[in-house]
């Protein structure tokens, strides 16, 4: 049977036998692409104990200016065993000009985020302009993100959260490698 995606003159981002360029204003956040796995740790003032954590980010693009984000996290036992699944996370990252991103985050929780930031040096901070929430969703008030490549291979993120009554702080940091290796 023909294929008509590969008959048809779509841009290389659909063709399946070609990866798409990336735009030019992905440039401050190239290093990001692609599947970063590894471990954590997080508390909060509203939990019993600090926990922790697996985690597996992805950021893809399809040859326009936006990071398509998604990440998975998982509780460890104490042997660094998965117990059950945790947070999700999936969006975009819209790229302007001179590195500004524009972040919008949605979680099957019922809250969805928009942040703004600026990527540079392989580095990049969101902060939370509005959380919008399910009428059932836990209250979250803002977030801070923070994405820093360590070296051509490890991602380090930190996470910082205003939930349930409590001020901005610390909630959630780890180190990603890049394939998952470590």
């Amino acid at each position: 049977m023909d294929d008509p995606v590969r008959k048809h003159p779509y841009p290389d981002a659909l063709r399946p036998d070609e990866a798409p360029a990336p735009h030019p204003l992905l440039a401050p956040v190239i290093g990001f692409l692609g599947t970063w796995a590894g471990q954590g740790r997080g508390g909060y003032p509203t939990l019993a104990e600090d926990f922790a954590y697996a985690q597996e980010v992805t950021f893809s693009h399809d040859g326009r200016p936006f990071l398509r984000y998604e990440a998975s996290a998982w509780l460890l036992d104490a042997d660094g065993a998965p117990l059950r699944p945790s947070a999700r996370e999936s969006g975009w990252w819209r790229m302007q000009p001179e590195g500004r991103v524009e972040a919008l985050i949605t979680q099957p929780t019922g809250v969805a985020e928009i942040s703004v930031g600026r990527a540079d040096g392989g580095a990049l901070e969101l902060t939370t302009q509005q959380v919008a929430r399910a009428p059932t969703a836990k209250e979250v008030d803002a977030t801070r993100r923070r994405y820093t490549l360590t070296d051509g291979d490890t991602l380090d993120f930190v996470h910082d959260l205003a939930a349930v009554g409590q001020p901005l702080q610390h909630h959630l940091s780890a180190q990603l490698h890049r394939g998952g290796a470590g």
